[in-house]
């Protein structure tokens, strides 16, 4: 039996998003020196979606849920990260925008996602 194949907007996009905060990271250590920053950055941008696999792979509709959570504020995190980056001039104002508007995305979805999942759970 094969597996459908599927696509899932939120997997596809924290993957990608992951990919630029890697690749970011690797640019402010390689050429900005900086490894303390890029570091957290590291830690939380990727870990969206991380946890968003977690979610899938959950074992109940409440795990899902606290995995979605976890990618959320992981995602918030992200966010506070990035803008301390280009206020601290390691930055470019136009790379914080492209980068702000995917993680402004990703957590437009996610919201959507566990407000869905509450919803749901809450009319069983």
């Amino acid at each position: 039996m094969t597996q459908k194949k599927y696509r899932n907007i939120v997997v596809e996009k924290s993957y990608q998003f992951a990919i630029r905060i890697v690749k970011l990271c690797q640019y402010l250590n390689k050429e900005k020196k900086e490894y303390v920053l890029s570091k957290q950055l590291l830690r939380s941008g990727t870990s969206v979606g991380a946890n968003v696999e977690e979610a899938i792979g959950g074992i109940s509709k409440k795990d899902f849920t606290a995995k979605m959570s976890i990618a959320y504020k992981e995602a918030r995190e992200t966010n506070y990260w990035i803008r301390l980056l280009k206020d601290t001039d390691f930055i470019d104002e136009k790379l914080f925008k492209s980068l702000d508007n995917d993680n402004q995305e990703l957590l437009k979805i996610l919201y959507s996602i566990i407000n869905s999942s509450r919803l749901i759970g809450s009319t069983n």
